[in-house]
């Protein structure tokens, strides 16, 4: 795929996800071109898959220009950010100065792949959480893959909004109003004993906080002031995520015997990410951790992936002993809605 083409495509999906900005914003780089320079031709020879299947490379150009201006480096391009309005030209024409001005800082930037902390998919947790207390009763040891700054690790102190009942505590900053397109649980309330989580790139809550707002696309107020309160809420609840290859740490985290708890690992659009190899290992690892778990010991994976099938991901929980599957229905990427299956445990 040309670079022109991928950042067509990624602006197709900032469409379909609600930020027209960001998807004008790439849109123009792909019909008006890149300003000539060390950046164009960076991203013009991008070894391997620049799309959003791959490298992302389009989202990380988009980060790193909303950086610039959320850390107050650029006032020029910033006058063409939301809530300003902007016609195509008038945005590319910033942009590309902007990248003329601060071309190391961007080239440093494309280093980083987006990692955008999702928040909303914590609804998923949440609820897949409820579900598998109400059915053993018993505290829960999260593990999970593809971390980045652990802030889905505090799922538990997030309020979820719900019909038939809200789950989490009612102070929380952190509120989740997902589009419920099916039934919603009552809920039942569970406990988390422990958290931990990992991720070749961990990034610091506190340390890092704007850049990780940076990849927030800047029309998408909510999602920003979301993130904002879960990065607070980390500030107070600082999440442990270790810097490691997945599968060697999730390794590690099965061989423990957890005995009176349910180990419940999940991943949220990361999984997909893994090469093959690594997944058909962790595939192993979790047949070999769920031929070894009992009753008052379970063992549980939730993943939130694209399957290809749309629309959103698929979520599905499989539950050892057992190894029985649980398809639970499909999400939303930036958890807008939920198309939610309770599952007979």
């Amino acid at each position: 795929m040309s670079w022109r083409a991928a950042f067509h495509d990624q602006a197709r999906a900032c469409r379909d996800l609600g930020s027209p900005f960001t998807a004008t914003l790439l849109d123009g780089f792909a019909n008006l071109g890149l300003p000539d320079g060390p950046i164009a031709e960076r991203i013009a020879s991008w070894p391997g898959d620049m799309s959003s299947k791959g490298a992302s490379v389009p989202l990380r150009l988009a980060g790193a220009l909303h950086g610039l201006v959320l850390e107050g480096k650029d006032p020029e391009l910033a006058a063409f950010y939301p809530p300003h309005v902007s016609t195509e030209a008038e945005l590319h024409a910033a942009a590309s100065a902007a990248i003329l001005r601060h071309g190391s800082y961007l080239d440093q930037r494309l280093n980083d792949a987006p990692q955008t902390n999702e928040v909303a998919r914590a609804t998923a947790l949440i609820l897949a959480a409820d579900a598998l207390s109400e059915r053993f009763g018993l505290p829960l040891v999260l593990s999970e893959l593809g971390a980045s700054a652990g802030l889905n690790l505090n799922f538990d102190r997030f309020r979820l909004c719900a019909p038939n009942g809200d789950f989490g505590p009612s102070d929380s900053p952190v509120i989740l109003t997902p589009d419920w397109r099916n039934a919603a649980p009552k809920p039942h309330g569970f406990t988390v004993a422990e958290r931990q989580g990992v991720d070749l790139s961990p990034r610091d809550p506190v340390a890092e906080r704007l850049r990780l707002l940076s990849f927030i696309w800047p029309d998408q107020t909510a999602r920003f002031e979301r993130i904002s309160a879960a990065l607070d809420l980390a500030a107070e609840h600082p999440p442990r995520v270790d810097q490691a290859d997945a599968i060697d740490w999730l390794e590690e985290r099965l061989s423990r015997r957890l005995d009176g708890h349910l180990h419940l690992v999940y991943h949220t659009v990361a999984w997909q990410y893994f090469p093959q190899t690594v997944q058909d290992r962790g595939e192993a690892l979790l047949a070999e951790a769920g031929a070894r778990a009992r009753k008052d010991a379970p063992l549980a994976r939730l993943s939130m992936e694209a399957d290809g099938e749309g629309p959103g991901a698929k979520l599905t929980l499989t539950l050892w002993p057992g190894g029985t599957e649980h398809d639970l229905g499909r999400f939303d990427f930036h958890g807008r809605w939920i198309d939610w299956i309770t599952p007979k445990l």
